[in-house]
């Protein structure tokens, strides 16, 4: 062979085997930025704060410091300085210089070890044994590994209750982790040596909403007893002036007065009063006009409030009189695929390589609580993924006492009933009595788009269209 075919064939063969190399690499799996934040977890051993994982979740998708700061409300001087300490972090756990312009393509260059999928799924567990299987139904605790966290969400409401005078609306249909974020946004507010006060309003008797006045002294009283704080209703209470009059003074020039701290008073259930026409007409506008007076009473700037509801306001309030038009409002959001095969494992199981996340994500949409519920049931291995998913619908599946309370609901109210017939009929989805179709929304039932009312998930086509419930 000459020397010039020599060196042909010695080219041909370099190439060949850098196409080779080049598809080999490219069949091998790669780090996915979930796997990326897992890893980074275990190496800190501790969880990261939701401004590190924007951080790493929004350059792995290639945006710049600028525009993650546009989305996120941070400035970007502070992001830069977070991610450069992040940087360094990653450069250290991935024994490799890391930086922004480089963190996706180095770690998608690699796989995670052996050792590294071990580490990760040996925290897992400990995480797991470490805090008792819940039951889900409940705020999920501080510290349970079984929360799955909403960054973008959380963080921005870690920076609304740093402001004055400030108001965080939390709006979700039932059982979609309301009260989960309320804890975190209460200890955030802790750890800033805010003082805190939670109230409930289904804890409420019912002779407390027979009239404002009655309404507006249990609730300063609750609010003092939780400052532990004698209640002296009667010291700032006048008739001449009003019940809503009295309360204001009563907060300002006394409660908020007597503590040194920023207080964030959240209402919970506040959906409670919109029973109670009369008095939602009184109380909403009054916490409105709290919110707008923080701008030039300093000591009312001291209050943050965060309202959480799960029905939309059916009273017919004015729009411009409501406090659900001012703040900042969050609106929490269904699980992922990702999050639902990151909760399994959680719950120690690995649907990595199966379709189990994806099946149970088509019977139930990602809503939170249905999730939980069925990964709980599977980890106490009470009935398996298969079974589950036949007898879901059914009066003899998991979800019985949660669809039984949509019925009754539709049987008390039948024009929701006939409008969500047409929904469950419907293959493309209908358009509804906008008023209805809010309604239906609210309770988690549909989904709009355009106009178009289609179901939240197949648990309730099975369910309603088995069903005669009109």
């Amino acid at each position: 062979m000459s020397q010039s075919n020599r060196r042909s064939l010695s080219a041909l063969e370099s190439i060949i085997s850098d196409n080779i190399n080049d598809t080999l690499i490219w069949l091998l799996p790669v780090m996915t930025i979930d796997e990326v934040l897992q890893l980074t977890r275990v190496r800190l051993q501790k969880d990261l704060y939701p401004v590190q994982e924007i951080i790493l979740r929004q350059v792995w998708e290639g945006k710049t410091y600028t525009s993650i700061a546009s989305g996120s409300h941070y400035g970007e001087h502070y992001l830069r300085n977070i991610a450069s300490s992040l940087w360094q972090s990653l450069s250290q756990i991935l024994q490799t210089s890391i930086s922004k312009s480089n963190f996706r393509s180095c770690v998608e260059s690699r796989s995670l070890t052996a050792e590294e999928r071990e580490l990760i799924e040996a925290f897992t567990r400990s995480q797991c044994l470490a805090t008792p299987l819940e039951f889900p139904g409940s705020p999920v605790p501080l510290d349970s590994p079984f929360y799955i966290p909403h960054p973008l969400i959380e963080e921005l409401a870690y920076r609304e209750i740093a402001k004055p005078g400030s108001v965080l609306r939390i709006k979700a249909p039932r059982k979609m982790g309301k009260s989960s974020l309320l804890l975190r946004i209460l200890d955030r507010a802790t750890s800033l040596d805010y003082r805190t006060v939670s109230l409930d309003f289904q804890q409420a008797e019912e002779a407390v909403f027979v009239n404002i006045d009655k309404f507006l002294r249990w609730f300063g009283a609750n609010i003092s007893r939780h400052l532990e704080l004698p209640p002296l209703l009667d010291d700032y209470w006048d008739e001449d002036m009003g019940s809503k009059v009295s309360c204001t003074i009563y907060l300002q020039q006394y409660v908020l007065a007597k503590i040194s701290t920023p207080l964030v008073l959240a209402l919970n259930e506040v959906n409670r009063i919109f029973e109670y026409p009369k008095i939602a007409r009184e109380f909403l506008p009054l916490l409105r006009s709290w919110h707008e007076e923080a701008k030039r009473i300093e000591t009312l700037g001291k209050l943050r409030l965060i309202v959480l509801h799960s029905t939309e306001i059916y009273i017919p309030l004015k729009l411009t009189e409501s406090p659900f038009n001012v703040g900042l409002p969050l609106q929490l959001p269904y699980f992922t695929e990702e999050q639902i095969l990151a909760l399994a494992q959680r719950h120690g199981m690995d649907w990595t390589d199966s379709p189990d996340a994806e099946r149970l994500m088509a019977m139930v949409g990602g809503h939170p609580y249905l999730v939980r519920l069925a990964l709980y049931h599977l980890c106490q291995n009470s009935v398996r993924l298969d079974q589950l998913l036949q007898e879901a619908p059914t009066i003899a599946g998991i979800y019985k006492d949660y669809l039984r309370s949509f019925w009754a609901t539709l049987q008390e109210y039948p024009e929701l009933a006939v409008a969500l017939k047409q929904v469950v009929k419907s293959e493309c989805g209908v358009e509804l009595d906008p008023i209805v179709a809010s309604k239906l929304f609210s309770m988690g039932l549909i989904h709009i788009d355009n106009n178009r009312c289609t179901l939240s998930c197949e648990l309730y086509r099975l369910y309603f269209g088995s069903h005669n419930f009109i």
